[in-house]
């Protein structure tokens, strides 16, 4: 980068100037900027979601619902209300697979393989207890099934109606590989349905 002729003149008029000074300010202003906005729509989606605790299974590791370090499985429970008390929603966590015994090992030590590591998520989108960033799910019974085997998994509940299986990434494909099994755990008068996000992996 070269000065032009405004720069060169006001080097020449206040020697302490240098253009580079005010290059630092701007990109110092930017950064400023943008983690001040980031800052904001951190407080925006805190404001706009809902904190769930996490719930160990207690009977994981006798049923084989372990995650990959043999820690058992957890889940997120939101309880529905009013017109939605006997409506439920389930929600596969996504967090991508482990395809080597190294990756499974290392992922195991952290909250994508073992329940230890977990803290609770906030329910955000089709998982939020508001109706106007809800609408259409925010009564219902929530599940967020927590992902920590690096593959698939699903779960059985009875008295249900209706019932949908949702998922995204990884969880996303776990709903479509599941959605029949999913619909032969309840009556066959329940309404099912499986609703896949990012769930369809292309081979490149």
């Amino acid at each position: 980068w070269l000065p032009g002729s405004q720069e060169k003149e006001r080097m020449i008029e206040n020697p302490d100037y240098h253009p580079g000074s005010l290059l630092a300010r701007m990109v110092n202003a930017t950064l400023g900027q943008r983690l001040f906005i980031h800052v904001c729509l951190l407080i925006l989606w805190r404001t706009e979601s809902s904190s769930v605790d996490i719930t160990i299974v207690e009977d994981a590791l006798a049923k084989g619902a372990v995650c990959s370090d043999g820690s058992p499985s957890a889940y997120q429970y939101a309880k529905g209300v009013g017109e939605g008390i006997n409506n439920w929603l389930v929600h596969l966590e996504g967090g991508a697979w482990c395809e080597s015994v190294e990756r499974c090992t290392y992922r195991a030590g952290k909250h994508v393989g073992s329940s230890k590591y977990m803290t609770g998520l906030n329910f955000t989108g089709i998982l939020n207890n508001k109706k106007k960033f809800n609408p259409d799910f925010y009564n219902w019974n929530r599940i967020l099934v927590r992902y920590c085997d690096g593959s698939s998994f699903t779960g059985d509940v009875e008295e249900v109606d209706p019932a949908l299986l949702t998922g995204c990434s990884a969880g996303g494909l776990a709903t479509i590989l599941h959605c029949d099994n999913f619909r032969n755990l309840l009556p066959s008068s329940t309404k099912v349905k499986c609703v896949s996000d990012a769930g369809y992996f292309i081979h490149a």
